[in-house]
């Protein structure tokens, strides 16, 4: 009775001072993000941004500076939270926005929860699962999984997540983030299978806030990749060039992390790992290839094009 919902709080925070407590859901977290800057004396300049959601819809909660390195790791995808003593601010409106994998789900856009360490003490409490009640009405974490087979189908930029056996990873390679600029992304290209089709899923996975998972993904683990997008080169042809890239919301998983997580209830997960048993470990070994270079998308056949 206490409680205020996120409906409530997008339409009464004008007038009010402090806010009644938020119990919510995280239905996405974004990657850590670094904006400190040599002339500015911050001690922990760390931003992550988490969409969370209850019964009334969805809004975006950030998490600021040295609640981060204490609260980022606890915060998963699928954990319940109750929120005291929080701030509400404008959105930011140039930020990411993942796609809900529940396309009914009303997205409260103009403000956004934030968590502070003074200004007001923010009080985060973690939930247990097992004493969730179905009566607090909030919402289940929902996927958009994709087969391989419905790949070629699906429109550039189109938001997916998939599950597949590696049977590639590439070595850790660096881009410029800016062309003079000294700071680097971090990716590798992996493939992965499903058993719906000949080809396998290429993935561009750049390296999220997750530095455990992203150094151990080898082949035969079978990897889970969230918020994927589609990138097609529409200007050759399309079906050889198309990959799937990760986003500022992208989650990885491989195994020994998927215990508990709240995409091992989906339907296309469990007909993955029912295909998995009827594969054989040793033929599948032999087609597996790990590190050298792997220049994609392909450069054209002649040097003319090229």
């Amino acid at each position: 009775s206490k409680l205020i919902s996120l409906g409530q709080l997008e339409m009464t925070w004008r007038s009010r001072v402090h806010f009644r407590p938020l119990l919510v859901r995280v239905l996405h977290k974004s990657r850590l993000r670094y904006y400190g800057k040599p002339e500015k004396k911050m001690d922990m300049p760390y931003q992550a941004y988490f969409e969370v959601a209850d019964g009334s819809g969805m809004m975006s909660m950030v998490l600021w500076n040295s609640l981060c390195p204490e609260w980022y790791n606890s915060l998963k995808v699928g954990t319940v939270l109750l929120l005291e003593q929080y701030a509400i601010k404008t959105s930011y409106p140039f930020k990411t926005q993942p796609t809900p994998g529940d396309s009914q789900m009303k997205r409260f856009a103009t403000i956004e929860i934030s968590l502070n360490v003074r200004d007001p003490p923010a009080k985060i409490h973690i939930i247990p699962e097992e004493v969730v009640k179905p009566e607090w009405g909030l919402p289940e974490v929902k996927y958009r999984f994709i087969t391989r087979s419905e790949l070629d189908d699906l429109p550039n930029n189109h938001s997916c997540d998939i599950i597949g056996l590696v049977t590639f990873v590439g070595r850790a390679e660096r881009a410029r983030k800016r062309e003079h600029g000294e700071d680097f992304w971090l990716y590798r290209w992996a493939h992965a299978i499903d058993g719906t089709s000949d080809q396998p899923f290429i993935l561009e996975i750049f390296a999220t806030s997750q530095p455990d998972v992203f150094e151990r993904i080898h082949p035969m683990t079978y990897l889970v990749c969230t918020q994927m997008r589609v990138v097609r080169d529409l200007t050759e042809s399309p079906s050889s060039t198309i990959y799937l890239t990760t986003s500022n919301e992208s989650q990885i998983f491989i195994t020994g992390w998927h215990k508990g997580q709240p995409y091992t209830k989906d339907t296309k997960v469990k007909n993955f790992i029912q295909w998995t048993k009827t594969q054989n470990e040793n033929d599948q070994m032999k087609k597996t290839v790990i590190g050298g270079y792997y220049p994609f998308p392909r450069p054209p056949n002649n040097f003319l094009k090229y």
